[in-house]
């Protein structure tokens, strides 16, 4: 009988530690963005997905990506951002609204671009909710020294494909 306890506690404190890194990646990354991305806000209940998110440069010369899941969709997120943005300094520049929504915005002459789109999947289908994926690109006016940096390239003499 001690033996099912103690194998049960381990299992429990297994699990929970799971969520605890989870939730500490979370909570870091946050930290990380809100340093270097100080201006654009972020929905609360949105998780960065850690493997395509990267941002280089700091201040006002951040360049990069992050991407989120948010269980609100995408209308709802749009509403977020029509109101969160504007009390940042960032101002519209164009808008795309139908099933995906688009957001480009400028300050500083650095330009955020916000896509958002129904969260595929299983889950959401049965619960009938609708979530969201959010891609947020930003760059900044410095990003790009050369226009063509592929001049140099021939493309009637590219390799052979392997």
């Amino acid at each position: 009988m001690k033996a099912k306890y103690i194998i049960g506690s381990i299992i429990v404190t297994l699990l929970s530690s799971c969520a605890l890194i989870t939730d500490e990646y979370q909570v870091n990354q946050r930290k990380v963005i809100a340093y270097l991305l100080e201006d654009l806000p972020l929905p609360e209940d949105a998780d960065i997905i850690k493997a395509p998110s990267v941002l280089l440069g700091t201040g006002d010369s951040i360049s990069g990506r992050i991407v989120l899941t948010s269980g609100h969709s995408p209308a709802e997120n749009l509403i977020f951002y029509g109101n969160q943005t504007l009390t940042t300094g960032w101002q519209l520049l164009s808008s795309k609204v139908g099933e995906e929504i688009t957001l480009i915005y400028s300050k500083n002459n650095r330009i955020a671009t916000i896509d958002m789109k129904p969260s595929g999947g299983v889950a959401s289908f049965f619960a009938g909710d609708s979530a969201s994926d959010i891609v947020i690109s930003v760059v900044h006016p410095d990003s790009i020294a050369d226009q063509n940096p592929y001049d140099d390239l021939n493309y009637d003499n590219l390799p052979e494909i392997p």
